[in-house]
């Protein structure tokens, strides 16, 4: 029979629980009833990552974040009796779930479930699928989460994963496993909260609160670091090493305040589409720093991913880029007014600046790689 090449999105849903792990959804197909993923072809009106999250919303009663930049593609081959089998390519999309709805279109023709990453990639099919779904990992969760300095346990609303240093820098004596930790908790529920300022999900005031009480925190965490870096012995590289990656940790945390304080200042109510996307961005960006910085613990046997992850960074401060070039150019071209036009270019700017200083996250991680794996 003839074969034909087909093209699909989806989108990886998850969500991190509070004990600190990221679970995966995944729904039936209607006909076969196998574990998949909620995928579909392109829509006209809607760039690629929007489709996938209009088919989570359709298939599984989904709203979310999406990030623009997928996480990778996979191949499978639709059986199909008249016009013969279709070779498929799915883009996949990641989706950090805000809610699911009582109701949606298809809620009675699939069933949803969460799942840990290790039991979602044993019960899909494809192959290729399975490979993406193993690889969106976070660290586990650790019991020193429960020894949180006081300031910032009772900060922050859930657990973090632990939040470690690699052996071979980190004085023995401080309290740098903890701070850590603390501060990559700080980075992704400003996210978490920036996200859902730009998606109208709750009061904006509420949102914007919960970022500056973030960056509070983050502030503390980050004098906390100094302090034990001056208090402890360590020689010049460390002490360089510890300042730098806790520095361009608050860089982050600090800039989503002065978005969420732009925002406030001109009390911007409506959010374009490209500026959502931006959100999106972040949200991944704080993800995959989350997973990141344990990994430095163990410095040598996690270079490999640490590679990975550093470069899905850089690789999503590229769409971040193109995002707010198209951004800024549409504005310009539809802004009615100069005041409009240059509110929404100091968003814009200051969205793209809080992906760049994540892209800092990264190559402050890559440096360590470099110099010590």
């Amino acid at each position: 029979m003839a074969r034909t090449d087909v093209q699909q999105v989806a989108a990886l849903p998850y969500r991190i629980e509070a004990d600190g792990l990221l679970r995966v959804m995944l729904i039936t197909s209607r006909e076969t009833r196998r574990w998949v993923v909620p995928k579909g072809h392109p829509m006209t009106g809607f760039a690629a990552h929007e489709a996938a999250a209009q088919e989570a919303w359709e298939e599984a009663g989904l709203r979310g974040f999406p990030c623009a930049a997928p996480i990778g593609i996979y191949t499978y081959v639709k059986r199909r009796r008249v016009r013969g089998d279709a070779s498929v390519t799915v883009a996949v999309y990641p989706l950090c779930v805000a809610d699911q709805a009582e109701d949606w279109p298809e809620r009675h023709q699939r069933v949803t479930q969460w799942f840990d990453l290790e039991a979602a990639a044993a019960r899909v099919d494809e192959p290729g699928l399975k490979a993406l779904i193993a690889g969106f990992r976070v660290p586990p969760a650790s019991t020193l989460a429960s020894r949180v300095l006081p300031v910032v346990r009772t900060g922050l609303r859930r657990r973090v994963p632990m939040l470690g240093w690699f052996q071979s820098l980190l004085p023995r004596q401080g309290r740098f496993f903890e701070l850590f930790e603390a501060h990559t908790g700080t980075l992704v529920a400003g996210a978490d909260a920036l996200a859902r300022l730009f998606h109208g999900e709750g009061d904006a005031k509420t949102q914007i609160d919960e970022i500056v009480a973030r960056e509070h925190e983050a502030d503390d965490i980050t004098r906390d670091v100094l302090q034990d870096v001056r208090r402890v012995f360590v020689t010049p590289f460390d002490r360089s090493a510890i300042t730098g990656l806790i520095g361009v940790m608050d860089d982050a945390i600090d800039q989503m305040n002065s978005t969420a304080t732009a925002i406030q200042l001109y009390e911007v109510t409506q959010f374009a589409p490209r500026m959502r996307d931006m959100a999106g961005i972040v949200v991944e960006a704080a993800r995959v720093t989350a997973e990141a910085i344990p990994l430095l613990r163990s410095l040598v046997p996690n270079a490999g991913r640490l590679n990975e992850l550093t470069a899905r960074i850089i690789e999503i401060e590229g769409h971040a880029d193109a995002i707010t070039e198209a951004g800024i150019k549409e504005l310009y071209k539809t802004a009615q007014d100069p005041m409009r036009f240059i509110v929404g270019r100091e968003i814009y700017g200051s969205l793209e600046k809080i992906v760049d200083r994540f892209e800092d996250v990264a190559n402050e991680i890559q440096g360590l790689v470099i110099d010590h794996a």
